[in-house]
């Protein structure tokens, strides 16, 4: 049984009442209410019961759960997919400098080069990308937790990127080691035995 027009305008209206702002989920609900509610009237059953069911079948905390629910999906295939590809970046910025260190151990050719390029991925883009996933982590924790995690990478980039350049004889290499390293020892290290601090005393 095909539902009358003013029928589908009646469930149409309910949708659009509800705080729905996609206009894709508008019509796939639409299309869902309406062949549930075919299949009830086929059975023998009223509209106004095929559509109670159908609204319990469908969504039964509310069309706004709905968007909710499909929000947070889209968002973790989002979520998968960046990690996927900052782990990639990490393992193959690793892998790069572990042959790198191994080609310089045997005296082969493109040692050098292969365990500077993995180290500047591993420093410019899996780090700040491990950064900002940590920090996501953080948020509605301790800003002491949130300094621990900036200082922490912070230092570990700018100390890494002054190991490269002083190890290829160029300038500030000295200075930017120099600065990360203090960075880890009065900034990061602080905030971690403060939190590690703070962690034992709640157990107690």
């Amino acid at each position: 049984m095909t539902l009358e027009d003013q029928e589908v305008s009646f469930i149409k209206g309910e949708i659009e009442k509800s705080e729905i702002s996609i206009s894709e989920l508008k019509d796939d609900l639409l299309d869902h209410f309406c062949c549930f509610i075919e299949n009830e009237l086929n059975k023998g059953g009223s509209f106004e019961s095929a559509y109670v069911k159908a609204l319990n079948h469908i969504c039964p905390n509310g069309f706004d759960e709905i968007q909710k629910e499909t929000i947070y999906l889209l968002n973790s295939k989002k979520i998968i997919g960046m990690k996927k590809i900052m782990y990639l970046i990490g393992l193959l910025a690793s892998m790069s400098m572990t042959l790198g260190w191994l080609f310089k151990y045997l005296n082969w050719k493109g040692g050098g080069d292969m365990l500077t390029f993995g180290m500047i991925c591993f420093l410019l883009l899996f780090l700040p990308m491990l950064a900002i996933n940590r920090y996501k982590m953080t948020l509605g924790k301790a800003l002491s937790e949130k300094l621990k995690i900036i200082l922490g990478f912070s230092g570990a980039i700018v100390t890494g990127l002054g190991i490269i350049l002083r190890t290829s004889g160029m300038q500030y290499g000295s200075l930017l080691v120099v600065i990360g390293t203090l960075i880890i020892a009065f900034g990061f290290l602080p905030f971690l035995f403060f939190r590690m601090y703070r962690k034992s005393i709640e157990q107690i």
